[in-house]
This record gives structure tokens, C-alpha cells and sequence, in this order.
């Protein structure tokens, strides 16, 4: 009969040295149960299969001298490192996949930018002479004119930043880029049209050279000094969209984005001026619209639909359907603001100004501009309603500019999402070959030609202009990483535009009363004005009344007062 192993009776302490005399094996803890000596066989035979079914749980048992592992055991081990296994393959595939479309976006995103440069390289070949640079030689039908604005419009403001402030206040950010659109209603029906039979009559390249026929050679050397600074501000806001959105997206670093964005700009931009970018913005704004028309059923039924993100936003805290979802939801004064902030910008843009120029007749610049406006009003509701979708899916993002990009990363099909990269791509590009035009003629007109070089011939221009917009794009490069916002910045430039430009160039489109002091005195008192308001007391001052809207009132007093004054001594 079996009975308990005396060296496993349990009072003494067991040590190493406690063995079974039949099993030979060590005394356990749990029970160890033996034969005495002289026990049958199947005693002996039932006693090694309980202990080799305990040792296939608990650990190894002791055969021909050595340890190892029974079969149960093994076989558990062997599940145990086929599920580890799969795990990290899982993982591994996981990080495969993405790291495979994440060098898909960067390689299409490299591709495309070689053939914008490609391109520009090749309608280069028919830039002949500075006209052709700076105005594309006044050849641009209404179908160009309608691309090259739009194209220039919808930037690192109209994707990015209206995604982020759709993640934010819901519709009213439609109001960013809409103000935009209604700015260039009013351009293309009175401002626009009206300078171009001036432009045409005179040979205007630049708003500057305007500005000098209408006033003096004063006025355009400060509004020049005035501008340069905000349109190199500019150019940095949309260089930091690249990097922002490629860093998210591609996983690039910042600074490679930005790089990577000025160096495509002008590579394509020096060699064709406005004639080669007007041809470009074509194709980058078919990309660009067919992105972010596709991005948003996709995006929206990723989401669960458009009735599961107004739940989502309406569960919120912060947040009820009825504000977030309305288009004034920050208020009547909100939408004033903006409209107030960027509707006159787009009026007297010399960027804007100096493409209609470029237009071969006034109906084809009003058609063309008014297109514009209309794409505008439209695409004002695309990059707010992805930035609410990515609030009702990704809420507490530590940043608003990074809606756009996690839509992209998160809810968008491969394909769809190396799309939208390009079409956030070509946004950005677009407008800055803008900013570059507006910046590399005004340093080759307002600077080099009347301060510098009066008597350059055409091949000095050209090169003056082409060696300008590469300074520029190095300027805007090397500013791009301390450009904190995109909003700021455009802020910014927006601001000094408005200010400086609006009453000087509308008064004198259609008043021949204000003369040269009168411009003069309204700038030297509006800009300075401004830029302490915004230092004292930041966007807004009184309700509605920003900065912007107190120095154009200041500006819009001292022209006329300093105007009826002359007059009343001329008298």
C-alpha cells in the first residue's frame, strides 16, 4: 500500500537533500506522495504519472540525469511562443504597413514636387524677356486668371488653419476663408478691372509702380519697406503648413518640410515668374479640389456620419449643437471681425493686384476674379467641416493645427489620404510661388529698378527678378521655424496690407483729390497706430473693433483731413 513519504512528513523542515527513495526525485511542497519500499509495480507506475502530470504544470522533472521539460510542457511552451510570436508579427506588420504608406505619401509627395519643378523648368523656356516674368506678358485668359487666384487664395489659412479653427468654433470658421471670397467679389467687380486700364496704359508691373504714377516716389518706397516684412511673414506661415502637415503625416522632420517647400517654390518659380506658376496653379488646383471634395464623404463615414458627429460634439461639455453648428455661433460681432480683418486685404493684395496685370483684357479679369470669388465662398465650408469632424473623433488634440493631419492619418483610406497630402501640398505651394511673385517684383521694381538700377535693360531685370525670388524664398525658409501659428502670421500680414494699402490705393482709384503728403501722413500714422494696438491690447479692443479696423478709420480721417486742409489753403 502507498502511504506518505516519511521525508515528506511536514514536521521538519524539507530541504535539498529530502529524496524520494522510489521516485528519486526531489520532496515538494505540494504533497509529495511515494511507495514504501518493496511496492508493486503499478504503484510505482501511478505515483511517476501524478508527479509527471504535476511537473507538466509546474515546471521540469528529472530524466536520464538531466532536467527537461515534459510533454505537456513543451507543448504549453510551444503555444505560449507561437502566441508571443504572432503578437510581434502582428506588431511588426503594423509597423510595416505604416511605415510602408508613410514612405508612399513621402515618395508621391517627392514625385510630385519633381514635376512641378519639371514643368516649371519647361514653360520657362518661354519667358523671354522681364514682361513675360512679371506680368506673364499680359496673355492670361479668363480660365488662368480664375486658377492662378484661387489657387494663390487657398493656402496654409484656407486649409490647415480653417481645419483647426473648424476643430475649435465649429462653423464660424467658415467665415476665415468666406471673408476672403467676399473681399474678392468687391476686387474683381470695382478695384480690379479699373487698375488694369491703368496697368495697360502705363506699363504697371507692381502696385508700387502705381502708387508712384498716382502719388509719388515716397509713397512706394514706404509702402515697400512696410510690406516686405509681412510678406516674408507670409511666405514663413505657409512654409511651417508644409511642415506641419508633412511632419504629421509623411513623418519627416519640420525643417526638411520647410526645406523641402522652399526649395520646390523656388525651383519652379525663378524660372518662369508668373507666366510658369499661372500654368502650375492650374494643376495644383485640380489636385488640391479633387482632395478635399473626395476627403469628405470619406471622412464623414469613417466618423459614423454626419448625425453621429453632432452627437459626439453635442456630448461635449463646451460645446451644443445649436452654437458649434451655426455659422455666426461666436456672434454677429465675430463675423464683423473677420470680415472687417480680411476683406480688404484681398482687395488691395499686391499679389492680387499685380496678377490681374497679367490678364489680357478687363472682362477676362473680372470674369476670372469673380470665379475665384465663387470657389472661395464654396470651399470656405470643406476644411471647417473636416476640422469638426476631427473634434468629434479626436477631441482634447493638444494643438488645432494638427485636425487636418489627423484626419488625413486616421480616417482616410491609403490612397485618399496620399491625396489630400498632395492637395494640402499644392495649397501651400501655391501660394507661395504668390508670395514670391509679390515679393521678387517688388525688390526688382520698387528697389532695384527705381532706387538702384533706373537704366537696367530687360536681361538685368529678368535676372534681378529671378535672383530676388530666390533671396526671398531663403528669407522665408530661414524665418519658418519661428513663425509660432499659421493664424498669427497671416495675422500679421494682413494686418500691414490692410492698413497700408486699402484707403491709399481706393482713394486714389477714384478720387483725384488726395495728393502725395496726404498718402504719406495716413501711413505714417495708421501703421504705427495699429501696431500698438495690437501690442496693448492684442486682436480685439472694443467688441468688433480690432486694430485692423482702427488704423484703416485712422488712415481713411488723416487722408481726407490732411486733403480738405490743403484745399482750404489752396482757396
Amino acid at each position: 500500500m502507498a502511504r506518505p513519504c516519511l521525508r515528506a512528513d511536514a514536521r521538519r523542515p524539507r530541504t535539498k537533500s529530502d529524496r524520494c527513495p522510489w521516485l528519486r526525485t526531489p520532496v515538494r511542497n505540494y504533497g509529495h506522495v511515494c511507495a514504501e519500499r518493496g511496492a508493486p509495480r503499478i504503484i510505482r507506475h501511478a505515483l511517476e504519472a501524478r508527479r509527471s502530470s504535476r511537473a507538466a504544470h509546474r515546471g521540469a522533472r528529472r530524466r536520464n540525469g538531466r532536467l527537461r521539460p515534459g510533454a505537456a510542457t513543451r507543448r504549453a511552451l510551444q503555444h505560449r511562443r507561437a502566441r508571443i510570436e504572432r503578437g510581434r508579427d502582428g506588431a511588426r506588420r503594423a509597423r510595416a504597413r505604416g511605415s510602408r504608406r508613410l514612405n508612399l505619401q513621402l515618395a508621391w509627395i517627392l514625385a510630385y514636387s519633381a514635376l512641378l519643378i519639371g514643368l516649371g523648368a519647361f514653360i520657362s523656356r518661354r519667358v523671354r524677356k522681364s514682361d513675360d516674368f512679371l506680368v506673364a506678358g499680359r496673355k492670361l485668359g479668363p480660365g488662368l486668371v480664375f486658377a492662378t487666384f484661387l489657387a494663390a487664395n487657398i493656402g496654409a489659412g484656407s486649409t490647415v488653419g480653417a481645419a483647426g479653427l473648424g476643430y475649435s468654433l465649429g462653423w464660424s470658421a467658415w467665415w476665415w476663408v468666406g471673408s476672403a471670397g467676399i473681399g474678392c467679389v468687391v476686387l474683381g467687380n470695382t478695384v480690379g478691372p479699373r487698375i488694369w486700364y491703368w496697368a495697360r496704359a502705363e506699363g504697371f508691373h507692381t502696385l508700387g509702380d502705381y502708387l508712384e504714377y498716382r502719388y509719388s516716389r515716397s509713397v512706394r518706397g514706404a509702402v515697400a519697406l512696410i510690406l516686405w516684412p509681412g510678406t516674408v511673414a507670409l511666405l514663413a506661415a505657409q512654409l511651417v503648413a508644409i511642415s506641419v502637415i508633412l511632419h504629421t503625416v509623411a513623418g519627416i522632420l519640420r525643417w526638411q518640410g520647410s526645406l523641402l517647400g522652399g526649395l520646390v517654390v523656388v525651383a519652379y518659380f525663378a524660372a518662369g515668374g508668373l507666366l510658369s506658376s499661372a500654368w502650375i496653379n492650374l494643376l495644383e488646383l485640380v489636385i488640391l479640389l479633387a482632395g478635399f471634395v473626395l476627403a469628405l464623404p470619406f471622412a464623414l463615414d469613417a466618423a459614423g456620419g454626419w448625425s453621429a458627429v453632432v452627437r459626439s460634439i453635442d456630448a461635449r461639455p463646451h460645446a451644443s449643437a445649436s452654437g458649434f453648428f451655426s455659422p455666426v455661433g461666436f456672434g454677429a460681432a465675430g463675423a464683423l471681425y473677420h470680415l472687417a480683418l480680411l476683406a480688404p486685404s484681398f482687395i488691395v493684395s499686391p499679389g492680387l493686384v499685380q496678377k490681374i496685370y497679367g490678364a489680357r483684357s478687363a472682362a477676362a479679369a473680372r470674369v476670372g476674379v469673380n470665379w475665384n470669388a465663387l470657389g472661395l465662398l464654396l470651399f470656405a465650408a470643406l476644411p471647417p467641416c473636416l476640422g469638426i469632424v476631427a473634434a468629434a473623433r479626436f477631441p482634447g488634440l493638444p494643438d488645432a493645427q494638427l485636425a487636418l493631419p489627423k484626419v488625413i492619418l486616421e480616417l482616410l483610406p491609403a490612397w485618399l489620404g496620399t491625396l489630400v497630402l498632395a492637395a494640402v501640398f499644392s495649397a501651400e505651394i501655391s501660394t507661395c510661388d504668390a508670395v514670391l511673385f509679390m515679393l521678387s517684383t517688388s525688390l526688382t521694381i520698387d528697389l532695384y529698378r527705381t532706387f538702384v538700377n533706373p537704366r537696367a535693360g530687360e536681361r538685368e531685370l529678368l535676372r534681378a527678378s529671378r535672383l530676388s525670388a530666390v533671396a526671398g524664398g531663403a528669407c522665408g525658409t530661414a524665418v519658418a521655424l519661428g513663425a509660432p501659428t499659421i493664424i498669427g502670421a497671416l495675422t500679421v500680414f494682413y494686418a500691414l496690407v490692410s492698413v497700408a494699402l486699402f484707403v491709399p490705393v481706393v482713394a486714389g482709384l477714384y478720387s483725384r483729390l488726395p495728393d502725395a503728403r496726404a498718402a504719406l501722413t495716413a501711413i505714417a500714422v495708421s501703421v504705427p497706430l495699429t501696431l500698438a494696438l495690437q501690442l496693448g491690447w492684442g486682436e480685439r479692443v472694443i467688441g468688433i473693433l480690432s486694430p485692423t479696423i482702427l488704423g484703416i478709420a485712422a488712415s481713411f480721417a488723416v487722408l481726407w483731413g490732411v486733403t480738405a486742409a490743403r484745399r482750404r489753403r489752396e482757396e
